[in-house]
């Protein structure tokens, strides 16, 4: 037991499980922004637009509530379902940016290496020297010349 208590220390302490803890709770605040974004403020506007008070006018009721025979109104929810689309493409316009906006500054930073690497080339080619083979050559021509 003891061994499993060490491990699962081990296990928990990892840096990309905190990672990820830390994910999903900042994944959980970033939901109830989008929420709120979403209930308070364009599902407003969606239900002034559409000249009601709330969204839930756009819910058609199917059934009636009847209380005698003791049934429940049958409603279908488009006003909620309106907010729940909106509310994911919200989320997903904002995930959207965000990978893009690390797309691009990965790009730039692999641009500004490989500038870097290219500016380094261009010196090491201009100080080439002769290499021994090519002394030698040059010498034993000269030898040749003077004979």
């Amino acid at each position: 037991m003891k061994k499993f208590i060490e491990e699962f220390k081990a296990f928990i302490s990892r840096g990309n499980v905190m990672d990820m803890a830390i994910g999903v709770i900042i994944g959980g605040a970033f939901g109830a922004i989008t929420s709120s974004l979403v209930t308070n403020v364009i599902t407003p506007l969606l239900a002034w637009a559409f000249g009601t008070r709330n969204t839930d006018a756009l819910n058609i009721t199917l059934r009636a509530a009847d209380e005698a025979a003791g049934t429940e109104a049958l409603v279908l929810g488009l006003g909620t379902f309106v907010g729940a689309i909106i509310n994911f493409l919200v989320i997903a316009l904002v995930l959207f940016s965000v990978i893009k906006a690390m797309n691009k500054a990965h790009e730039l930073a692999e641009k500004a290496k490989k500038k870097e690497e290219e500016e380094a080339a261009p010196a090491e080619e201009e100080e080439k020297k002769p290499t021994t083979e090519e002394l030698l050559g040059a010498i034993l021509e000269e030898i040749k010349a003077k004979k």
